[in-house]
């Protein structure tokens, strides 16, 4: 029993870690805006379709990768 209550804590704490992304937030309303049709072929077409896009994305999502030297 001990050990369950152990376990249920290290999972939410993993989870929510993982969740949180900056970035990620800042540049998803982006992403399914302008580069929705890229978004399953991966990250760095992702990435290519913003910088495509940098002028019409939001201040959020280019000072994100700005930060990213992108």
């Amino acid at each position: 029993m001990t050990r369950f209550l152990f376990v249920i804590p290290l999972v939410l704490m993993t989870s929510m870690a993982s969740a949180q992304q900056p970035g990620h937030d800042a540049c998803a309303r982006d992403v399914s805006r302008f580069c929705r049709a890229q978004m399953n072929d991966g990250d760095m077409v992702v990435l290519a379709c913003l910088q495509q896009n940098r002028a019409r994305i939001s201040k959020g999502c280019q000072q994100t990768l700005a930060s990213h030297g992108r």
